[in-house]
């Protein structure tokens, strides 16, 4: 009897993350179906053939045997194994460690993120911690690079007011794409402040400029020869990709990236990353051994074998977490106990 597996999304960016566990479940001849919150107003993101469970008691009736999520939070009394597969790769910000006592598996992608889960779960007892790799990144790693006529600089910020830099670099933005020499792509984050979303666009005119509007920031990355970015996952998933990355303030910028403190270092640190060194780039090999060193696009895979034995040794006890219960139920508009 076919498996079945529960996606649960509140953000545009959880398709692409997801979409490879989806492809496995499928694979194996097991189904799956997604649960999207109504006030995210992207249930137009499914595919054809994707089905979309509407209500409470359809998840339910659909009993899965797990439920995947690359957010903070899960209804706990949704059926099956509570599965964290993360939303991005960005383990420096506040909050990536933060255990909020709703799931009990932890999917790792790499040794810098698995010993401080894994030292976490003996704390506090109650899940499990497997490293298995970020499923979005599995369709990516085997392609070639198309040789671009002019360079493309794909520019992707963060949305957070304390790390963004929208607002610092917006005329040194302006000026590359007013020169010509560069094809400049920018993705905005969903989150990212109408006001700051605004201020680019009077950029929209200019020929050699562009506002994504996909939700899977992968393929842009693929494209582009530079990426600009702060504090933000695109760092990382641009450094796996073997991108040379240039950050404006990174909060914690490592050998690997070539982070500016002034907007007027943006051109020097271009050229620089158009013409990488050899050291540069060694860096970077090294950077993608420690946070994600899977290549071969089985991840989503590996992800379901992970949940496979949770599935059969049994879950744990988690904390009551009463605070947190109440407010998802809210949220979702379900007071029941079960």
């Amino acid at each position: 009897m076919p498996k079945h597996y529960l996606f649960y999304v509140e953000q545009p960016y959880s398709f692409a993350i997801l979409r490879p566990i989806q492809a496995a479940i499928k694979a194996n001849g097991d189904k799956a179906c997604w649960f999207i919150t109504k006030k995210s107003s992207i249930t137009n993101s499914l595919l054809d053939g994707e089905k979309q469970l509407h209500t409470i008691e359809e998840v339910k009736n659909f009993n899965p045997c797990a439920v995947f999520v690359p957010g903070n939070v899960v209804p706990d009394f949704f059926p099956g194994v509570k599965v964290q597969v993360f939303h991005g790769l960005e383990y420096k910000k506040k909050g990536h460690f933060a255990i909020r006592g709703f799931f009990d598996l932890y999917c790792t992608h790499g040794p810098l993120t698995t010993e401080p889960f894994r030292q976490l779960a003996k704390k506090h007892g109650y899940f499990r911690v497997t490293e298995t790799g970020w499923p979005k990144l599995d369709p990516y790693f085997d392609y070639q690079k198309q040789q671009n006529i002019k360079p493309v600089i794909l520019y992707a910020p963060t949305f957070s007011p304390n790390l963004s830099s929208l607002e610092s670099l917006f005329e040194q933005i302006k000026a590359l794409a007013s020169s010509g020499d560069y094809d400049i792509k920018l993705k905005f984050h969903p989150k990212t402040k109408p006001q700051w979303q605004q201020l680019y666009q009077s950029l929209a005119e200019l020929a050699h400029f562009e506002i994504c509007q996909s939700d899977n920031l992968i393929p842009l990355i693929q494209h582009a020869d530079v990426v600009i970015s702060d504090t933000s996952s695109a760092v990382d998933e641009s450094l796996l990709l073997g991108k040379p990355v240039i950050t404006f303030n990174n909060s914690q910028p490592q050998d690997a990236l070539i982070n500016i403190t002034k907007p007027e270092q943006l051109s020097n640190a271009l050229a620089q990353a158009l013409t990488l060194s050899d050291e540069q780039q060694l860096k970077i090999n090294q950077y993608i051994t420690q946070v994600h060193p899977f290549t071969d696009g089985n991840s989503a895979q590996r992800v379901l074998a992970a949940t496979a034995q949770v599935i059969e040794a049994g879950v744990m006890q988690k904390p009551l977490n009463l605070l947190r219960r109440y407010k998802i139920r809210k949220a979702l508009n379900y007071m029941k106990l079960k």
